[in-house]
Parts: C-alpha cells; structure tokens; sequence
C-alpha cells in the first residue's frame, strides 16, 4: 500500500487553466532548495517541496510523441513539479533548422497539455549550471538517446555525469521529422487541396504552371467522384429495378397459373361451359323438334255433321272453273279422294 502511493501522480489542480509561463520569481517553492537523489524523490517530498523536474525541446508541431514524453516526467515521482523550456526560432534555425511553426505558436501549444506546470520561454541551447540553481532545477528529462549538436556529441552528457538526468523512452511511429516528411511527400495533394480552399498560388509558392495542372486535376477528380457517385446510384437503381421485377415476376407467375385453372375449369373437356352448352342444345333441340302422333290414336273420318278442314292454299290444284254442273260436282268428288288419300 505504502508502495502504491509512492508510484500514484497526486491530483492535479490546473487541468482547467493554461500552464503559466516563468518569470524570475516563479518558483512556488518557498523552503531552501537542496540537492535531490533519485531515491529520495521516489519516496516522495513534502507538499511544499515538489520535485522540479525540466524537460526541454523544440516541440514543432506538437504531436501525441511531445505529449507522451511529458506525460513520462511528470509522473517521474509521486510530487512532481514540470518545467518545460522551449527554444526561441533564432536558437533553433540557427542550430537546427526551419520550423513549421513560430516560436509563440510553440509556446501556446505546450501551455495546454495537461502535463505541463509552467513554459520557460526562450530556452538555452545548452543547459549550464547557472541556468539549473537559477529554477532551482532537481532533474532534466529527456529520451536516453545521445542528442549531438552544438559541436558536442551529447548535449545532455554533464547532466548525466551530475547524477540529474532521468530517461524517457521515445514514441515510435511519430515525429516532428516524420510528419513533414508525409507533407514533402505528398505535395501535390496538400497543394491542390489548399487551392480548392481558396488558397492563392502565390501564398502556396506554386508556379502558374503547377496552378493550372492542379486545378485541372482537381475537375478531373470532382468528375470522378460524381462518375462514382452516378455508379453507385445506377447500381442501386439496378438492384431495386431486379428486387421489383423479381416480385412482378412471381406475381405475374402466381396469378397466370390461376388464371390457366380458372381457364381449364371454364372451357376444359369437362369444364362448366360445355355442361352448359350441352344443356342448351339439349333444350333447343328439344324445342325445335316436332311432337309426332300417338300410336293408339284412332284413324280420323270425316262425320257428315263436321264440314273437312279447307284444303291450303298451296296444295290446292289450279283447275279451270267448271263450265257445267257436271264438271264442278267432278271437282268436288276428285278433292274429296285426294284428302282421303293424303290421311
């Protein structure tokens, strides 16, 4: 237990506030500043006499590496005061090179990590002796790896020799270097992107060439991406399109089997059609066929009290009318058999 509370970073109480930057009485630390080992800082300080641990650097676009190794020297020791120095842009074009960013650009960005207790602005090259009893410096953190400038091989080695260096471990995969490394890289997107923002060449160092080429490619891609998303549309359309034809298909399918049903039961060999025809021929057939006389049906004779039915008109021979009463009683006679012999 008494181990875990050695190893645990106390609460912070500026996590909401920017770190402030050092003045010449900066230092909170109000008890007489002695000398510190290592072992004596891992047991822990009193409240009023936080360990002060420096870490310096350039810090050029600040990135999750920076964040990373200050994380590691504030929670060094469990009482751990962090002063980060940060080296001017004369200081560090001149030993270094070009920065992407400005000096009070560097500056503001390290105030806010939430590791940070105070910036030191305008940092030395080299750390001296007067410079560390000057911030009543205890430790100074930074990476084990020899760090060579300034005509020296490792910047850090006094510190080292003194008994005050501890080491944080880099971040693999990510560096200031790394970065404008992917920038260099891949120029031609971040130029032709900038001048689709609004971006003038000029402010992007472009000539009027390379200008033109990369608006040109820019209409290139805008036409690709609407070419993609005219594909996409089309495949989705097409994906619909099959999903209804697929339904209209089976619908169409469904319905024309029970269409050929209803069909075959309607007009089919014994469907309900022909059992009504047949019925209706069977009843016109019946209605126009005559009814014959019965068998049993006495021969018909002419009584002398019943006058016969006049002869048609049609069956009636043409004769010339009788010239005496002989030749009309003829006439009646002959009609009276040719009646008889039509019964």
């Amino acid at each position: 237990m008494e181990e875990l509370e050695h190893t645990c970073p106390l609460p912070r109480t500026t996590l909401t506030e920017p770190a402030i930057f050092t003045t010449e009485t900066s230092c909170e630390c109000q008890a007489p500043h002695e000398k510190l080992t290592v072992e004596q800082a891992r047991l822990g300080t009193p409240v009023d006499r936080p360990v002060r641990i420096y870490a310096d650097g350039i810090f050029d676009l600040f990135h999750s590496g920076h964040a990373r190794a200050l994380m590691q020297a504030k929670n060094l020791f469990p009482n751990a005061y962090l002063i980060v120095g940060v080296c001017s842009d004369d200081l560090t074009h001149k030993f270094k090179g070009f920065t992407v960013m400005t000096e009070d650009e560097r500056y503001e960005a390290l105030r806010h990590c939430r590791y940070v207790d105070e910036v030191l602005r305008d940092a030395p090259w080299t750390l001296t002796q007067e410079f560390l009893e000057k911030h009543k410096i205890d430790f100074v953190a930074h990476d084990d790896i020899p760090y060579s400038s300034a005509g020296s091989e490792d910047v850090y080695k006094h510190i080292k020799e003194a008994g005050m260096f501890v080491p944080t471990k880099r971040t693999e995969g990510i560096s200031t270097s790394d970065l404008i490394t992917r920038i260099v890289r891949d120029y031609d997107v971040y130029a032709r992107r900038n001048l689709q923002r609004g971006y003038t060449a000029k402010e992007l160092n472009v000539s009027y060439i390379n200008e033109k080429k990369y608006r040109l490619q820019n209409q290139v891609d805008r036409m690709k991406e609407k070419v993609r998303t005219v594909e996409e549309k089309s495949k989705h359309f097409v994906y619909r399109v099959e999903e209804k034809s697929h339904d209209l298909i089976q619908k169409w399918e469904e319905k024309s089997r029970e269409f050929i049903g209803n069909f075959l039961e309607l007009f089919g060999p014994d469907g309900t059609w022909k059992q009504m025809f047949q019925e209706r021929s069977g009843r016109m057939i019946q209605a126009l066929s005559p009814h014959g006389s019965p068998s049993s049906s006495p021969p018909r004779d002419f009584s002398p009290s019943r006058s016969p039915s006049p002869p048609s008109r049609w069956a009636m021979p043409r004769t010339s009318p009788p010239s005496s009463p002989k030749g009309a009683s003829a006439s009646i006679s002959s009609m009276s058999e040719g009646d008889e012999d039509e019964k």
